[in-house]
C-alpha cells in the first residue's frame, strides 16, 4: 500500500475531475487524481462546446494558451424530415467580441492541456489507472480507493468521485444505481477533416468564426434524439444519439443512424470530400433532475456526468461539469479550513451551494421534459418534422392553386394525422414540462 496520504482523491480527469483538483490543489490540499486512460483525453476523440464563463472562473487567462478551435458567431437549428429541413439560425456580430462567450474544441486536446494546469497547480496526476473500489473504515466512511496498481490502496479525507456516467465505481460501492437505459443516451461522432478554407466557405465563416448546427426530425427514426455537427479549425465534428432504451426497443444501430445523417442532402454537402480520421461512441446522461443520485456521503461526493448533471434541452453538460466540480472543491476547501471532517452533515454545504447555482435551478425548470420527450418520442421526433416540412413545401409552391385551399390542406393534414385534441394536447404537454 502507498503509505502517503492525500487530502483529496479525485477519481477521473474530464471536465468535473480536472476542475475540482485544480480549485483544491490551488487552495493549498494535497490532491492525487487518478486516470484509467493514458492521458486526461486520450478516451475522448470528439469535438465539443466549451461555455467560457465557466472555465474562466478556473483559469482565467486561459484563451491564452488554450487549445481552442473556433469561437461561435452563429447557431442553426433543424427539424428535418428525409429530403428536407426547416432551419431556424440565429448569427450576430455581437459574438465576435473581444473574449467570446463559447468556442468549438476537440476534447483529447483540450482536456490535455487541462490536466496539464492541474499538474502545474501542484497536483499529483496518475494515469493509466483504475480505481476498482472504494476502501472503508470499520465505520463505512470513505477512507480512500483501491487501484489496480500493486500497492493498490491509497487513503485520502475525500474522495471525489468524477468518473463519468457509466463508471462502475460508485454503483459497485453502492452509492448510486446503475443509470436505467432511458436515462442516459448513445451518441456517435466521427471527425470529417478538410482544408480550412472549404470549411469557411461552405460554413459562410472568416478567420476564427464558428458555427454549430443542431438537429431533430426523422434522423433518429422516431427515437428521442438528435443531430449535431460542429465546424471546427480543419475538421467537421458530426455525430446523432439517442436513448439507449430507443435503441434496444426498435433494434436500431448507433452507426446505421450515423450512416443516414451523413447522407441526408441537406448534410452530404457540408463533408464532400472529407476524410474520416477518428469514430467515437460517448454515453451522455439524460435523466435530467429527477435522475440526480446522492451527492455526497461518508467521505465522498460526486460530481459531473457521474451525477447525472447534464441539460439535454439546452445541450449544455461541460458547463455543469466544470461548476459542479469546482463547487464540489470550494465545499471542501471550507470543510478543510475549518479542520472538520468530511462528514455527510458538513458535506451537505455542496449540494446547498449547487441547488443555489445555475446547474439545479436550470434542470428543476426542465425536470419533466425527459420523461415527455421519451414517451412522445414519436411525434416530437417523426410525425411533426414529416408534417412541418409538408406544411412548407405546401407554403412555398407556386402551381395555381387558391392560398385559402392550401391553407385547408395544411390544417387538414395536422388534424388527420394528430386529430385536434392530440394537437392541443401535445402542445399543453410540452408548454407544461418547458415551465
Amino acid at each position: 500500500m502507498i503509505e502517503e496520504k492525500f487530502d483529496a482523491i479525485v477519481v477521473g480527469a474530464g471536465m468535473a475531475g480536472n476542475a475540482a483538483a485544480l480549485t483544491m490543489a490551488e487552495g493549498g490540499m494535497k490532491v492525487l487524481q487518478l486516470e484509467r486512460g493514458e492521458y486526461s483525453g486520450s478516451k475522448n476523440v470528439q469535438g465539443a462546446i466549451l461555455y467560457a464563463d465557466m472555465l474562466e472562473k478556473l483559469v482565467p487567462d486561459f484563451r491564452e494558451d488554450a487549445p481552442l478551435e473556433r469561437h461561435l458567431v452563429e447557431q442553426r437549428f433543424w427539424m428535418m424530415d428525409d429530403r428536407s429541413h426547416t432551419g431556424l439560425h440565429y448569427r450576430s456580430e455581437d459574438f465576435n467580441e473581444e473574449k467570446p462567450n463559447r468556442y468549438t474544441i476537440i476534447r483529447a486536446q483540450f482536456d490535455k492541456w487541462f490536466s496539464q494546469k492541474v499538474r502545474e497547480a501542484g497536483a499529483t496526476v496518475l494515469c493509466e489507472t483504475t480505481v476498482t473500489d472504494l476502501a472503508r473504515d470499520s465505520h463505512g466512511k470513505v477512507i480512500g480507493v483501491r487501484t489496480d496498481r500493486r500497492d493498490g490502496e491509497i487513503h485520502a479525507d475525500i474522495v471525489v468521485l468524477a468518473e463519468g456516467v457509466n463508471g462502475m465505481l460508485g454503483t459497485r460501492a453502492g452509492l448510486r444505481q446503475r443509470p436505467k437505459p432511458e436515462k442516459v443516451a448513445l451518441a456517435v461522432k466521427e471527425m470529417h477533416f478538410l482544408p480550412r478554407e472549404v470549411i469557411e466557405t461552405r460554413f459562410n465563416l472568416k478567420g476564427d468564426e464558428g458555427v454549430v448546427i443542431e438537429a431533430v426530425g426523422t434522423i433518429s427514426r422516431g427515437m428521442t434524439g438528435m443531430g449535431f455537427i460542429y465546424a471546427n479549425k480543419e475538421c467537421i465534428s458530426l455525430g446523432i444519439g439517442c436513448l439507449v432504451a430507443d435503441f434496444q426497443r426498435t433494434g436500431e444501430t448507433p452507426y446505421g443512424l450515423l450512416d443516414r445523417f451523413k447522407r441526408h442532402p441537406s448534410v452530404a454537402p457540408l463533408i464532400a470530400g472529407s476524410e474520416v480520421k477518428e469514430y467515437s461512441a460517448h454515453l451522455i446522461p439524460e435523466g435530467g433532475f429527477k435522475a440526480i443520485p446522492e451527492l455526497y456521503g461518508k467521505g465522498w461526493v460526486v460530481i459531473g456526468d457521474a451525477a447525472q448533471l447534464n441539460n439535454t434541452i439546452h445541450r449544455e453538460g461541460s458547463n455543469l461539469a466544470m461548476t459542479s466540480g469546482r463547487i464540489a472543491a470550494e465545499t471542501i476547501l471550507q470543510i478543510k479550513s475549518r479542520n472538520q471532517p468530511m462528514t455527510p452533515q458538513n458535506l451537505s454545504l455542496y449540494k446547498k451551494m449547487l441547488d443555489e447555482s445555475f446547474v439545479i435551478k436550470d434542470l428543476r425548470k426542465y425536470k419533466d421534459m425527459p420523461a415527455l420527450m421519451h414517451t412522445r418520442s414519436q411525434n416530437f421526433f417523426l410525425t411533426y418534422p414529416q408534417l412541418v416540412s409538408k406544411a412548407m413545401q405546401n407554403f412555398l409552391r407556386v402551381d395555381g392553386t387558391p392560398k385559402i385551399e392550401k391553407e385547408k390542406l395544411t390544417l387538414r393534414s395536422f388534424t388527420k394525422t394528430r386529430s385536434r385534441r392530440g394537437l392541443f394536447g401535445d402542445a399543453f404537454r410540452l408548454v407544461r414540462a418547458w415551465r
